[in-house]
């Protein structure tokens, strides 16, 4: 598919903001899955200083400043995306040797993945996710049945509910309220494979707004999404989407992965000034002509 995202951010400020400094994550992947065609970041007021970098996981950030009173701050991501379908990896692997081949011991061949089943700032290992994952992952069950079966059993658990959570709500809490968005699914899900000892990946990104004709309108859709890789063994990740129970697909534009949603953040900075504010997004994904 060919599809054209716009991210649209607009904070305003009381009293104005002095200066600040922002890192925004807003720069589509372009690898093997999809290809980014065109893209560009407009910020008013105009920036002081302003750079690009890669991150730890390859993601683009992108950094800027203002040195001057202001009351608003817009940030607009335009970007035009080509994406393919995902394929699926083979379902042989069972979740128990999944788990074996990321766990240390000496002399073992060491896999990259294995960084992506500690503990992370917002998802914590932790027994309660084992518990609610248990019935997913019987003995010798092919890891990535039982990862499908566990994004449906949370997709069927867990109530869409805005305002309920924030940001910084952690997984164990979004565990216990049993409702929330699409990132405490994805945490979620996260903490439930990582307690069980397996590597999986915060993918953030968007949906596409208004779906083919006769399939359904995704929740989460005019506005950032979230859902999760987990590892399958030999450098190759399933992309499940908790919230709306489903692989993700060719309507799916990923911006970045991390651990969980600290790391890739769409926007954070630090102002001086603007002791209160009030933040609009909007998200538009549509098929580009």
């Amino acid at each position: 598919m060919l599809l054209h995202v716009l991210h649209e951010t607009q904070y305003e400020y009381l009293p104005p903001v002095r200066t600040a400094q922002h890192m925004v994550h807003l720069t589509p992947a372009s690898d093997g899955r999809q290809r980014l065609l065109g893209h560009a970041i407009r910020i008013a007021p105009d920036v002081a200083q302003r750079s690009e970098s890669v991150d730890l996981y390859g993601n683009r950030r992108t950094f800027f400043s203002l040195k001057v009173p202001h009351d608003s701050l817009a940030v607009v991501a335009d970007s035009l995306v080509e994406t393919s379908e995902p394929l699926l990896p083979d379902a042989d692997l069972t979740w128990e040797e999944g788990r074996e081949r990321v766990r240390y011991h000496r002399t073992a061949h060491y896999d990259p993945a294995a960084e992506f089943v500690f503990a992370s700032p917002y998802v914590p290992r932790h027994d309660d996710f084992i518990a609610y994952a248990a019935p997913s992952f019987g003995a010798g069950r092919p890891l990535l049945d039982a990862a499908r079966e566990l994004a449906s059993r949370i997709h069927a658990d867990f109530t869409y509910k805005t305002a309920v959570t924030d940001v910084g709500t952690p997984a164990l809490e979004a565990l216990s309220l049993r409702k929330g968005v699409c990132q405490d699914f994805a945490h979620v899900m996260i903490g439930c494979l990582r307690s069980l000892g397996l590597p999986a990946r915060y993918i953030s990104g968007y949906l596409l707004t208004e779906p083919p004709p006769g399939r359904p309108r995704l929740v989460g859709s005019d506005a950032s999404h979230a859902w999760v890789a987990v590892y399958c063994g030999e450098g190759r990740w399933a992309e499940l989407d908790p919230t709306n129970d489903r692989p993700a697909g060719e309507d799916y534009v990923r911006l970045a992965m991390g651990r969980d949603f600290s790391d890739v953040s769409p926007m954070r900075g630090v102002i001086h000034g603007g002791a209160s504010h009030t933040l609009k997004v909007a998200v538009t994904v549509t098929p580009a002509q």
